[in-house]
């Protein structure tokens, strides 16, 4: 049994914008849990008795204790969603695989940022493999794209007025309930890839021509792969173990090794060739419809200590140049820097939850947060190292563009907060409002233990 599998779902309200879109989130392969009772059935879905109590903990811990929600409550929440999903497939909205690994590929980035490594993820959630992980996780994201598009065609037309606004404002202060924004921040970088020399890139180069070599000639792709590939799933016993992957065109690898996996015929091993990984050669085992059975070996170059110094002090000397007024932070980004993401947006790092420049001081990253948050605005990090999991190696600076102090809700100041949490009001009155036509007509089971809750919409049909 899994012994976390719900507590990796937890995990993904981290990944989440608000504490509303945290309770958005599914509990999905239950037939893998089965040593506690179900407390609900509907439609097709279920909640069990231990969901209840760990969303809860899991809301509290969020909110830090703010909030106070009773079980019932807890279940009607989760209900809900159960209910958002049943119909989301009764309404033939579909998911895509692309889209899914999409997701996927960014929580396991996230998880393996706040681990260190997928294989302490794979262990601190109590997984077989990482391809046990990624199936799990593939089947929780899956529903969860399911309520999000279910409940934008249930809100879709719905709007709020400046007076709306205003009104909604105006009775939050009546109640003295105005809501307490936390500090945000934004900010943006210069970023210095380490490139290895040309000398290091021709050595790798030659190493995979001559590992190509030795497999035509009948040595094991297996065996090489294991003894060479700096592929860190390579020496494991699920997906990628021995350098094997089974792939589709939607998988959430890499357009590099999609391209040249698909102009594989079967057998044939590819020339070696660059991702943001490193260097690769690929084999196709086995085509099987839309389907491939592809060994890889990964060669990653080797960067030297000189070359790591020299990145350093050049970028040392850029950030001297900034402080000293010579040239702008904008200017040493459009003239310098070499991340693609930011270099056109005058270095503005765009926060991955949220998709704008805002930073939630309270919800940030720890390690960035460690980095920024003595800064004043206006002040820049001295320079640091950074890398990408098995990718690129940089030095960056950051600088804090700007910095708005925790507060309490102003109508002027925080207007676009507030027409935003107005027009959620709104939206969850509509999806309420659309929950209690459709549990009419859906089939919902509610254990004999719950059924003394008293719930907001009749999901006990008495």
């Amino acid at each position: 049994m899994r012994k976390n599998s719900i507590g990796l779902i937890f995990l993904l309200f981290f990944i989440g914008i608000n504490a509303q879109d945290s309770l958005n989130v599914s509990t999905t392969n239950f037939k893998k849990i089965k040593l506690d009772g179900v407390a609900v059935v509907v439609g097709k879905n279920i909640v069990l008795d231990s969901d209840i109590d760990k969303f809860k903990k899991e809301l509290q811990q969020r909110v830090e204790g703010k909030i106070d929600i009773t079980d019932c409550e807890m279940l009607e929440e989760l209900m809900l969603q159960k209910l958002i999903a049943h119909h989301a497939v009764v309404d033939s909205i579909v998911a895509s695989d692309a889209e899914v690994n999409g997701e996927v590929e960014r929580n396991v980035a996230y998880f393996t940022q706040q681990l260190g490594t997928i294989e302490k993820v794979v262990e601190m959630y109590g997984f077989n493999d990482e391809e046990d992980l990624r199936k799990e996780l593939f089947e929780i994201q899956k529903e969860q794209i399911l309520i999000r598009l279910e409940r934008a065609s249930i809100t879709e037309k719905v709007d709020v007025t400046p007076e709306e606004v205003r009104t909604y404002f105006k009775n939050l202060e009546k109640e003295n309930s105005l809501p307490e924004f936390s500090a945000e921040i934004e900010l943006a970088q210069i970023v210095k890839i380490v490139k290895p020399s040309e000398k290091e890139v021709n050595r790798v180069i030659e190493k995979l021509n001559e590992i190509k070599k030795e497999i035509e000639e009948g040595y094991s792709f297996r065996l090489k792969a294991i003894i060479n590939s700096d592929d860190p799933a390579v020496s494991g016993s699920g997906e990628g173990s021995g350098g094997k992957y089974t792939i589709t065109r939607e998988s959430g690898f890499i357009k590099e090794f999609k391209e040249v996996a698909f102009s594989l015929d079967e057998g044939e091993i590819s020339e070696p060739f660059e991702s943001g990984f490193g260097y690769h050669v690929i084999q196709v085992e086995k085509i099987k419809g839309q389907e491939r059975d592809v060994r890889h070996i990964l060669i990653q170059p080797k960067i030297s200590d000189e070359e790591l110094k020299a990145s350093n002090v050049e970028l040392a000397k850029i950030r001297e140049q900034i402080l000293s007024k010579e040239i702008t932070f904008e200017e040493a980004v459009s003239k310098y820097s070499e991340d693609k993401d930011t270099k056109n947006n005058q270095g503005l790092i765009l926060n991955p939850q949220t998709n704008d420049t805002k930073f939630n001081l309270t919800r940030m990253d720890p390690t960035l947060y460690g980095r920024v948050s003595n800064l004043k605005a206006g002040e820049i990090t001295s320079v640091f190292y950074d890398e990408i999991r098995g990718a690129e190696k940089m030095h960056k600076i950051i600088l804090l563009k700007s910095k708005e102090e925790a507060h309490i809700a102003s109508f002027t100041q925080d207007y676009e907060k507030i027409q935003k949490l107005t027009l959620q009001k709104k939206q969850e009155e509509t999806v309420d409002k659309w929950a209690k036509d459709k549990i009419k007509d859906t089939y919902i089971k509610i254990h004999n233990e719950f059924k003394k809750c008293e719930f907001k919409s009749n999901w006990k049909k008495d």
